[in-house]
C-alpha cells in the first residue's frame, strides 16, 4: 500500500472521518532523524494525526502545528502538516530508550510523561489560533480525543498506531480520526461505541492487509470516501528561505555576523539540512 489519507463520511453524514496510512512518511522520518523505536513510535503517532488534522483546514495556505511538551525523557514533540499530505516532525531527545510495557508494547506515555498538547492553527490572520489541554496518558491518540472534547466540544475517536520491526524500521503505521456531526442519532453514537470498544488496533488491522478503507467500512456504516490524496514527509526549507531569513534579520545584525570574521550555519531541524553562509555572502546580503 501507498502511502495515502482518505476522508468521508458515514451514516448519511451523521459522522466525517479521516484515515491514514503512513508507513513510508514515518520511516522516512526514522532515518531523517536517526530515531530510537520508542521515538519513531512517538514521533510516527504525532505525524499521522498532524496529516489528519491539516486536511480538516478550510485554505490551502492553513497550517497546524502540534506540540507536546512533557515531563518525560523525549521532552518534546513537533509537527506541522498543510491540507495537501505534506508533514514534517522533530523530537527533543531522539534516542530514548525505555523498557517494553508489560504488555510488550512501546512505553510511549512513560517516554512523554505529564504535560501540556498544544495545537495552533495558522489560518493567514493576524495571530494564529491556539488550544492547549493537559496530557491525560502520553500515549498521543488518548490526548487527541480530550482535546477535540475540552478544546474543540466535538465528540472524537482518535486512533493511532506504529508498528516497529526487527530491523528497528516501521513496518506499518495509520490511524483515524471519527468525529460525530451534532445531529446524530443517539442509535448511531452507541452502535460506534461498542464497536470501538472491541476494535483491537489500528496496526493488527493493517498487519492482516486490511487498508484504512477496510477498517473504516468495518467501524462505520454506509461509507462515503469523498477525497483520497497521498501523503508524504516534506519539508519545505531551501536556501531561498534561509536567505530571506537572514535578511529579514536587518543588515544591523548582518553586519554583526560579519564583524565576527566566521562564516554563518544554520541547521533545519525538521530534515537536518545544514546552511552555510560565508562572510562574502553576507555582505552580498547587505548590499541587496
Amino acid at each position: 500500500m501507498k502511502d495515502e489519507m482518505i476522508r468521508g463520511t458515514a451514516f448519511g453524514d451523521q459522522i466525517r472521518f479521516f484515515a491514514a496510512y503512513t508507513k513510508d512518511t514515518v520511516e522516512e522520518a526514522r532515518q531523517i532523524h536517526d530515531l530510537s523505536p520508542l521515538c519513531t513510535a512517538a514521533l510516527g503517532r504525532l505525524l499521522t494525526a498532524g496529516l489528519m488534522m491539516g486536511a480538516m483546514g478550510k485554505d490551502e495556505s492553513d497550517i497546524i502545528t502540534l506540540k507536546i511538551d512533557g515531563d518525560g525523557p523525549v521532552k518534546s514533540l513537533t509537527v506541522t502538516a498543510d491540507p495537501n499530505g505534506n508533514v514534517k516532525g522533530m523530537v527533543y531527545n531522539n534516542h530514548v530508550e525505555l523498557p517494553l510495557r508489560d504488555d510488550g508494547h512501546l512505553d510511549v506515555g512513560r517516554g512523554i510523561g505529564s504535560g501540556m498538547l498544544s495545537v495552533i492553527r495558522d489560518m493567514g490572520m493576524k495571530e494564529p489560533y491556539v488550544g492547549q489541554t493537559l496530557l491525560h496518558s502520553g500515549e498521543i491518540a488518548e490526548d487527541l480525543t480530550y482535546y477535540f472534547a475540552e478544546s474543540e466540544q466535538i465528540p472524537t475517536s482518535v486512533a493511532l498506531g506504529v508498528l516497529i520491526d526487527r530491523d528497528r524500521s516501521v513496518k506499518t503505521s495509520g490511524g483515524f480520526i471519527i468525529q460525530v456531526m451534532p445531529f446524530a442519532s443517539d442509535e448511531t453514537l452507541s452502535l460506534i461505541e461498542k464497536r470501538l470498544a472491541s476494535f483491537s488496533s489500528v496496526t493488527q488491522e493493517l498487519e492482516q492487509g486490511k487498508s484504512m478503507e477496510d477498517i473504516m467500512n468495518e467501524l462505520l456504516d454506509d461509507v462515503s470516501v469523498e477525497d483520497r490524496m497521498p501523503v508524504r514527509y516534506y519539508c519545505n526549507c531551501s536556501i531561498e528561505r534561509v536567505t530571506k531569513a537572514l535578511i529579514s534579520l536587518g543588515n544591523k545584525e548582518l553586519q554583526a555576523m560579519i564583524d565576527d570574521g566566521e562564516p554563518v550555519r544554520l541547521h533545519c531541524d525538521f530534515c537536518e539540512k545544514d546552511y552555510e553562509f560565508t562572510i562574502e555572502e553576507l555582505k552580498k546580503l547587505i548590499e541587496s
